[in-house]
Formats: structure tokens, sequence, C-alpha cells
């Protein structure tokens, strides 16, 4: 049997994303009906649905905003940890030179 190959990650825009949540709140047609439609996987559907909740606050958990602010600073504080390693053995470094 052969293997599946693995569908290409795609992005989708927040007004695609949120037209989505929009049609499976309304009711017309189940979650997984609309992700057929629209050749989506069901637990993207999901999962987009539970973001809009929490931003909407209906719905414990991170906000869009305060998702993007996490990585922003988390990818912050990775590049002043590396800074400060450089530092750190250019300071070794040189205090060797220098005896």
């Amino acid at each position: 049997m052969g293997k599946k190959k693995p569908r290409p990650r795609r992005s989708f825009t927040p007004e695609f994303k949120a037209e989505i949540v929009e049609l499976c709140r309304r009711g017309d047609r189940s979650v997984g009906q609309v992700a057929k439609d629209f050749d989506l996987t069901e637990t993207a559907v999901r999962d987009w649905i539970k973001q809009a909740e929490v931003d909407a606050g209906e719905r414990d958990g991170l906000t869009s905003g305060e998702r993007e602010e996490l990585a922003r600073l988390r990818r912050e504080n990775r590049r002043l940890r590396e800074d400060v390693d450089i530092l750190k053995r250019a300071t070794a470094f040189f205090a060797t030179e220098t005896r």
C-alpha cells in the first residue's frame, strides 16, 4: 500500500477564517460538511471556531492578540539570550588573551 503524501501547509487570511466560522455558526451545515466543501481539515475548522470563541470572550484562553504578543516576546527573548551567550564567549576569549 502506498503512503499518502502529506498535504502542503497552507495559510488563510483572517477574513477567510471568519467566513468559515460564520458558516459553521449559522447551523445550515455541520463543521465536517463545511470543511469538506472548502477542502479544509475538520480539525483546522474546529480550531478556528475555538479561537473565535476565545476572541469573543465566550471561552477561556489566549486571544489572537495575546498569542501574537507571546510569540513576539519569545522570539525577542531567544535573540537576547543568544546575544548574552555571544557576549559571555567574547568576554572569556578576551580575558584569556590578556593574561
